[in-house]
């Protein structure tokens, strides 16, 4: 079964607006300030989880640009490598916290890139379509590998600005794969916040995106969340809190977080780039930076932030 990465922020919004009309309707996304909750808890299911070294093959579909194509791939790649002397969070020290779930350190690295540039399987995509796309990223070799479609904004996906902002699931053979789309031209309110005004909840001005994209930076918090979660969750078995196929997991659960002292309509305490007037909070290689979302952590059950 897959796991969708629902609309975090009207979600969010209206949750947390239920702690303030009724108390005994408090769910574990509150302000601890304001309700004492009990600690969040990801329960592990025993099941198989992706460790060590894990190969991410990449099918674009749709029209990206090289620049475009070039940030998403640099978050990839900047999981793993190590910035020396860096004055910031990095993006390896957000990914660390997988370690935490798996036992040991997971090591990113991309592999293959499909370029699908002519809509092969047409405009409108049903989840099974997606399961065929996936597919083609995978050309053998590798034993532990995600395959991830990338859809550009003039491709409409089955659920997308609907239910979920991408998603994971796993082939009947057993495969990993994951999907997120850009929501630039379809809905930037809902699966581009904070660089756009939500459609729901405090209407509160957006942040300036990173790399001056607000779709392709959505589309960086989206993978960051559905990687995760493919991680710590590839089968339905691993770490997540509720339904199966429809749980919390190890960044969802932390949906809207981005730094300390975060609460509806406001997205926490990040980094200003003085320069571009950019939000972000973690730096990755070629000097590129994001914004990465809050990560649940096993060791104190806690949404850690990296500032």
């Amino acid at each position: 079964m897959a796991y969708s990465y629902r609309f975090a922020i009207w979600v969010f919004f209206l949750l947390s607006l239920s702690t303030f009309l009724c108390p005994s309707a408090a769910t574990t996304r509150k302000l601890t300030a304001l309700v004492k909750q009990q600690p969040l808890v990801l329960k592990y299911h025993k099941g198989p989880l992706l460790a060590g070294n894990v190969t991410v093959n990449l099918v674009w579909y749709g029209r990206f640009s090289p620049k475009q194509r070039s940030i998403l791939v640099d978050f990839l790649q900047s999981l793993s490598s190590v910035l020396r002397r860096s004055p910031q969070p990095t993006v390896a020290s957000w990914w660390h916290t997988i370690a935490g779930y798996t036992g040991k350190p997971c090591t990113v690295a991309v592999g293959n890139q499909i370029l699908q540039e002519s809509y092969s399987l047409g405009k409108t995509l049903t989840k099974e379509k997606l399961a065929v796309l996936a597919a083609k990223g995978w050309k053998g070799g590798k034993t532990t590998a995600v395959n991830v479609v990338l859809t550009d904004g003039d491709v409409a996906v089955e659920g997308f600005c609907m239910s979920r902002c991408g998603n994971h699931a796993s082939s009947r053979g057993g495969s990993a794969y994951a999907w997120v789309g850009n929501p630039g031209k379809q809905c930037p309110g809902q699966c581009a916040w904070p660089f756009h005004q939500p459609i729901y909840g405090p209407q509160t001005p957006p942040l300036v995106s990173p790399n001056g994209d607000v779709g392709i930076d959505g589309m960086v918090i989206n993978l960051a969340t559905v990687l995760a979660g493919t991680v710590t969750n590839p089968f339905n078995n691993g770490y997540f809190q509720g339904p199966a196929g429809a749980g919390l997991e190890a960044v969802s659960a932390c949906t809207g977080i981005f730094g300390k002292g975060a609460y509806p309509g406001y997205p926490g305490e990040v980094v200003l780039d003085k320069t571009t007037g950019a939000s972000y909070n973690a730096v990755g290689i070629r000097g590129r930076k994001y914004l990465l979302p809050a990560m649940w952590d096993p060791k104190t059950s806690t949404c850690k932030t990296l500032v």
